[in-house]
């Protein structure tokens, strides 16, 4: 066992466990804190900002949580609602490059959804994700779960 300055000896289990702990806390918010890279477009980036489910938040900066009433108000220009059999409403948006967007899952099931990446939204939650393309103007289509093409998103300077 090893000793410390003050003469007691660790255990080395409880340094094991100790460093197990570490990494798999490291591991975990290095995860939580990546950002979606887009699929084979490089031009295309889309970013979570948050994932809200059932009045929960889950943010990378947990301060900065939103309700779902709040989500409303703050994106009523920038939401994209899909229903139960995932049509998209509006189905067609246009928004300058850069900007923030809810996509709000209004089924009693989880979601698959294509914006640019593949990322998921709760039964009854909402993300907000950041739309940006390097070249301009960029039309991009909203996939739903195995409906393809259900909202057009037209992003411009």
């Amino acid at each position: 066992m090893a000793e410390t300055k003050s003469g007691k000896s660790e255990n080395p289990v409880t340094i094991l466990i100790i460093v197990l702990v570490l990494v798999i806390f490291a591991f975990w918010s290095t995860k939580k804190n990546s950002v979606l890279a887009p699929n084979s477009d490089t031009n295309q980036a889309v970013s979570p900002v948050e994932d809200v489910s059932n009045g929960s938040v889950n943010t990378v900066n947990p301060t900065a949580s939103i309700s779902y009433a709040q989500a409303l108000v703050k994106y009523k220009n920038a939401r994209l609602q899909l229903n139960n059999i995932c049509q998209a409403s509006p189905d067609k948006m246009t928004f300058k490059n850069n900007t923030n967007i809810m996509i709000d899952n209004r089924a009693s099931l989880a979601r698959i959804v294509k914006l640019g990446s593949v990322f998921s939204i709760k039964a009854y939650g909402f993300k907000i994700v950041n739309i940006s393309s390097l070249a301009l103007p960029a039309t991009w289509y909203v996939d739903c779960d195995k409906s393809k093409n259900v909202a057009t998103i037209l992003i411009q300077k």
